[in-house]
């Protein structure tokens, strides 16, 4: 395989998960055991140091009919009310008519913030039934990949345009990059959300591995992909959403002034060794550390006749359920809020999916939704005799 980011040839296997289905891969009861499974192994490039998946499940696969909503949670809402705020503080806040573009847009929870702030919006979301969300809530969006194709259907340039948490998904990465490179107006902020290396191997949040996550970025890589298209970081700031993000400000190559904290979360990012070959060896030993510890608990809390549901059925809680080999011998099912998933079963381990208000509580909760941890203790703050238990605990 060649390189996504430099096309080098020279990759080295740094983490193996085995093979898995697609995450989000959700079955209906007929479907169980039938889903296809794909190699999940993280590759290191010993040229440009960028982190990737070697095997690519195909975009129309993963994402024309997603089960995901990104307004199932409010602690993301808030989140993203606050990126919205703080941009158009910071750069666009006096301007008359402003404009933004979001890349994978999702039910739009994004842009309607910055369509409070006065932003004309527009979203471009693959999955059909979620951008058609979207659109009957007022936030117009075009079904479909973003790509260059697409960005040349489209007379308009954007002030802002945004990524949250999607442009390690992108099979399409330098048509994408070229997108965005067309479509931003000369002084506009590209604002690109991704899940941070650094913070992935801080936490052994290795379930953050996964087929839709095909590359795993650190500021350096994601700034050698960007100055291929005559883009760049001019800062850059750390966020808790999801165990740790990252939120690159992106403009064209030497149009703003790069920041002091932006030099400082470099420094700290080589001091790490995050970029490094060894790193990703040493997370991928904790990782089956971290799976011993985990069916040990298991097991005790099973042996002492307690009953186990997972909490939430993220595709992050698929890789960890089926590279740990957790399944009905241990929880019962998953309990969810979101309604696209009730009554499917999980992708590997089968699990039936509950809806949350629906069912008694359990003895535990095996949280896999553990990035969402104060939101979930403080909601269920009422279940005083059940345990909370994180298998990520940040």
């Amino acid at each position: 395989m060649k390189c996504r980011v430099c096309d080098g040839a020279d990759l080295r296997l740094a983490i193996d998960l085995g093979k898995q289905p697609w995450g989000n891969h959700f079955l209906k009861e007929d479907e169980v055991g039938k889903e296809p499974t794909y190699p999940l192994e993280v590759h290191y490039c010993q040229n440009c140091s960028t982190a990737q998946l070697n095997y690519t499940v195909k975009k129309e696969v993963m994402f024309s009919d997603t089960t995901y909503l990104s307004g199932t949670t409010g602690t993301l809402s808030a989140h993203f009310n606050e990126i919205a705020e703080t941009i158009d503080n910071t750069f666009f806040k006096d301007r008359q008519a402003k404009s933004v573009l979001d890349i994978g847009s999702n039910d739009g929870t994004q842009l309607s913030h910055y369509k409070k702030l006065g932003y004309n919006v527009l979203g471009v979301e693959s999955a059909k039934r979620v951008a058609d969300i979207a659109n009957s809530n007022q936030i117009t969006t075009i079904n479909s990949f973003f790509n260059l194709d697409l960005a040349n259907t489209l007379s308009e340039k954007f002030d802002v345009m945004n990524a949250s948490g999607v442009f390690f998904h992108l099979e399409e990465l330098h048509s994408v990059c070229q997108g965005i490179k067309k479509l931003l107006k000369p002084d506009g902020v590209f604002v690109c959300q991704f899940l941070y290396m650094k913070s992935i191997m801080e936490n052994c949040a290795f379930d953050q591995i996964y087929h839709e996550h095909l590359l795993y970025y650190t500021l350096q890589t994601l700034n050698t992909l960007l100055e291929r298209h005559g883009l760049e970081i001019f800062d850059s700031f750390m966020t808790p959403i999801h165990g740790g993000s990252m939120i690159a400000l992106i403009s064209h190559k030497n149009s703003r002034t790069k920041t002091k904290r932006l030099e400082i979360l470099q420094q700290e990012e080589a001091k790490s060794g995050c970029n490094h070959f060894e790193a990703y060896r040493d997370l991928a030993k904790r990782a089956e550390i971290l799976k011993h510890e985990n069916l040990e608990f298991l097991e005790r809390k099973k042996q002492a006749g307690k009953t186990i549901y997972g909490m939430g059925a993220p595709c992050k809680g698929n890789t960890l359920l089926n590279y740990f080999g957790i399944g009905p011998k241990y929880l019962d099912c998953l309990v969810e809020k979101n309604a696209f998933r009730k009554g499917l079963y999980s992708p590997g381990m089968y699990l039936p999916i509950w809806m949350e208000d629906e069912v008694a509580p359990p003895d535990v909760y095996y949280v896999l939704a553990w990035n969402f941890k104060n939101e979930i203790l403080k909601n269920n703050q009422h279940l005083n005799k059940t345990e909370f238990y994180f298998p990520i605990n940040i």
